[in-house]
Formats: structure tokens, C-alpha cells, sequence
């Protein structure tokens, strides 16, 4: 038995908010409640079972369900000198995950059962619940939909050809159609090739500085309303991924009122930082969407704040130093995100006055969650083991130390921040601690 003592427990599917214990057996929460009553239940048990009670101080501490990242590549099979399943995992669980979607852009990609059978097979003994999308189209072509059904049959939580978007319109209809039957997402990166000068950079005064023809806002605009109006008859739990423009704020905003099943992402780069990033530390803040203009960043934030858009997910995409190191038109896109997630949102959302604590973990545990169905993003009586441990008062320097991925790809080392991840329990273990 872990019995969690003096913490400030959160549970945003209630809105509860208050000093109690939290007792676990096995890999269930037994009890929240006052130190009496948990002190007693966890005394009564013992009684019965024998088993030893560890004690875990959770005084000055927040106690939250455990984050749910719905967007992640851990680059595994095929691009493991980047990042694997290992790795992947050992940075989640730094970063206070206990639940993430690995996207299906991997060599080879995961179209087809083989392939995600077996990624299914080896996530059985990782510390975290690592859950797998497969593709929409096969070898991520956009040209024929993968066997969606048997994918579903054989593990696939949801379906996304993150990376690229998939330009044929019919059959994306076709593809919203066949989520829908299974009830299930379907993922979309949202930056049509035909706008693209480059990508990774936003098109404005940045790219002009360094030559670059940039990828500007309307490119991503233009696709997330066609997909939202594809969606309007078919119901489909459409996910647009990482959003980063003031533009397609406003498209979601609209197509909600009018009733369309569609959900939004945002990264915690877009919301932090700017495209003056990019000037600062160079392809390390390469990323697709690009960070974009204050006045973009702040949609994203009043979005986020007015349940525009509905979580948070880190796209943690890690390169690894030798190709990040290339000149900014080379490089890869992409950056980590796992570790500092939870400190750089706190940081530019609740330090800030703009959200909450609790509605800031309603963003990264409770809503992504309710996406895919999941029983996580919430602490009750009964349910799953799956907690964080966090301190909202440390103030940190970022450092590469802090990394447990395999890469270090971030633009955020020697950022200071407020908001720190002390201790990551999964399924009632304790699987990452900061000491």
C-alpha cells in the first residue's frame, strides 16, 4: 500500500480542490479523504492483508492525475538512435505523464498490423501506458486508406498521418467516415504543401531575416475549414494538432458554435515562445507549424482559456545533436517537450493569472482523456493509480540534466522557470522521481 499524505489534491473531472490523503492498493486509488479516514482504511486493511503501508509526504505538493500527452513520437521502430520506446517513456514519466499516444510516422510506418502488434507487444513492460495511433493511408502516401478496421482490431487507438497532411479531399471524407464507425480519432496535421515557401519557419519578418520563404498561417487555416466542413455531417472526433495561428483559432471558435465535432491541440512552444525564438537558437526552435507572432501566440492562449481549443500535447519529437546542428534550412523540424512541459505551461498560464492550476491540469490529463475514452486524467475511489506529485512554487533553470530522452533537442535549456514535477506514479509505482 503507498499512502500519499498532506498533499492539495486536484481532480479536475469534479473540480475538487482540497487538503486530503490519497491511499493506493495495488493499482488502484483505495481511499481520498481526511488523515482520519485514510489513516484508517490503510490500518484496517493492514490488519487483513499484512501488507506494509509506505508513506509518501506530499506536504507543500499538489497531487493531480497524471498527465495524458496525446501526441508524441518515440521514434520507435527505425529511428531509435533519436529516441525509443525506453527512452520515450523514462521522459514522460520525468515529465509527470503516465499516459501518451505514440504518432505512426515511424520506418516502418504503422500501417499495417505487423508493425503496430508488435510495438503493442513490447509496450506491455514499459513503466507508463504507451498507447499507439496507426496511419490513415498507407506508407503515409495519402493515395489508399490503410485497413483501418483490422489496425483498430489489432491495438490502434486512434488514426493520424502526423507529419503530413492528407490532401485528397474524398478521401479524407472517407477517412472521417471510418473513424466515426469506429469511434475513435483521427489526427490531423494541418499545413497544405501548395502555401509552403519552407517549413519550420513562420512567414513574416523571421524568415525575411534569414532568407527563408517561410510557411505562413494560412496554410494551416485553409485545411483545418475544409476538414471541419467534411466533419459537419459525418461526427467524426476530429483532432487538429498543434495549432499555431490566431486564424485558425478563430475557424475552430466558429466551427464549434456551429455544432461540428472537432477538438484542439496546442503545444506548450506555441504558447511560450515566439517566431524571435528561431532568431535566438536557430533550428533548435524549428518546428512544423512554426512558432509564430506574439499576437498568435496570445490566440492560443485565449483559446485555450475559453475551451476553443482543448489540450495541451507536446509533440516531443527528438533529432538527434548532429542533425539539429545542420543550418536551419537543413535541419529537421521538431523539439522535446516531455520534461518541461508542465513548468514552461504553469509558467505562461497560471504564474501569468490566466488559468488555473486545476484548469491547467483539465488541459493536460482530463480533456485529452475524454478524446480517446481513456479511464485516466482524473483521481477518484476505484480508479486507476495514475497520479503527479507538483510543486508550483520551485522556481528552475532548465538544463540538459533534466532530459531522459535519448535526445536534447530543446530551445528552453537555461530558461527559468516556475513549476516543477517531484514524483510520477503509474498503476501505484512510482516511476519518476525528482530528488
Amino acid at each position: 500500500m503507498l499512502l500519499i499524505t498532506n498533499g492539495r489534491v486536484l481532480n479536475p473531472a469534479t473540480r475538487l480542490e482540497a487538503d486530503a490523503n490519497v491511499l493506493i492498493v495495488g493499482n488502484r486509488i483505495e481511499k481520498i479523504g481526511s488523515p482520519a479516514s485514510v489513516g484508517a482504511r490503510a490500518l484496517e486493511l493492514q490488519r487483513v492483508t499484512g501488507e506494509d503501508i509506505e508513506e509518501l509526504s506530499a506536504r507543500g505538493l499538489v497531487v493531480a492525475p497524471g498527465f495524458v500527452d496525446v501526441h508524441v513520437h518515440f521514434r520507435d521502430p527505425g529511428l531509435t538512435y533519436k529516441e525509443d520506446i525506453h527512452t520515450g517513456s523514462a521522459a514522460a514519466a520525468a515529465g509527470g505523464y503516465t499516459t501518451v499516444v505514440c504518432m505512426a510516422n515511424t520506418k516502418p510506418p504503422v500501417d499495417n498490423e505487423a508493425v503496430l502488434t508488435d510495438l503493442r507487444k513490447r509496450a506491455k513492460d514499459l513503466p507508463i501506458h504507451v498507447l499507439n495511433a496507426a496511419n490513415v493511408t498507407t506508407s503515409m502516401s495519402g493515395q489508399k486508406l490503410t485497413d483501418m478496421e483490422k489496425l483498430h482490431a489489432a491495438g490502434a487507438c486512434g488514426f493520424t498521418d502526423d507529419g503530413v497532411p492528407i490532401r485528397d479531399e474524398k478521401l479524407m471524407l472517407q477517412a472521417l467516415q471510418m473513424a466515426k464507425k469506429l469511434d475513435v480519432p483521427i489526427s490531423v496535421h494541418e499545413e497544405d504543401p501548395e502555401l509552403l515557401l519552407s517549413q519550420g519557419v513562420n512567414q513574416g519578418a523571421v524568415s525575411e531575416k534569414l532568407g527563408l520563404g517561410g510557411a505562413p498561417a494560412v496554410s494551416e487555416a485553409v485545411l483545418v475549414a475544409r476538414d471541419c466542413l467534411l466533419n459537419q455531417s459525418v461526427g467524426a472526433k476530429l483532432d487538429i494538432q498543434h495549432i499555431s495561428a490566431k486564424m485558425t483559432v478563430d475557424i475552430l471558435r466558429f466551427m464549434k458554435a456551429e455544432g461540428v465535432e472537432v477538438y484542439g491541440e496546442v503545444t506548450p512552444q506555441h504558447l511560450y515562445a515566439t517566431e524571435e525564438l528561431v532568431l535566438q537558437k536557430g533550428s533548435l526552435a524549428r518546428v512544423n507549424p512554426p512558432l509564430r507572432t506574439e499576437e498568435d501566440r496570445q490566440a492560443l492562449i485565449s483559446g485555450l482559456c475559453d475551451g476553443t481549443i482543448d489540450m495541451i500535447a507536446t509533440d516531443h519529437a527528438p533529432h538527434a545533436k548532429e542533425e539539429k546542428a545542420k543550418p536551419i534550412a537543413d535541419a529537421p523540424s521538431g523539439m522535446i517537450g516531455l520534461e518541461t512541459a508542465f513548468a514552461l505551461c504553469y509558467t505562461v498560464l497560471v504564474k501569468s493569472g490566466r488559468m488555473t492550476l486545476l484548469e491547467l491540469c483539465e488541459k493536460m490529463s482530463y480533456n485529452p482523456a475524454r478524446l480517446y475514452g481513456l479511464d485516466a486524467g482524473e483521481l477518484r475511489e476505484g480508479g486507476p493509480a495514475d497520479l503527479v506529485l507538483l510543486d508550483p512554487k520551485e522556481e528552475w533553470t532548465i538544463t540538459e540534466d533534466c532530459f531522459r530522452s535519448k535526445s536534447k533537442n530543446s530551445p528552453f535549456v537555461g530558461e527559468r522557470v516556475t513549476g516543477r514535477v517531484k514524483c510520477t506514479i503509474c498503476d501505484g509505482k512510482i516511476v519518476g522521481l525528482d530528488n
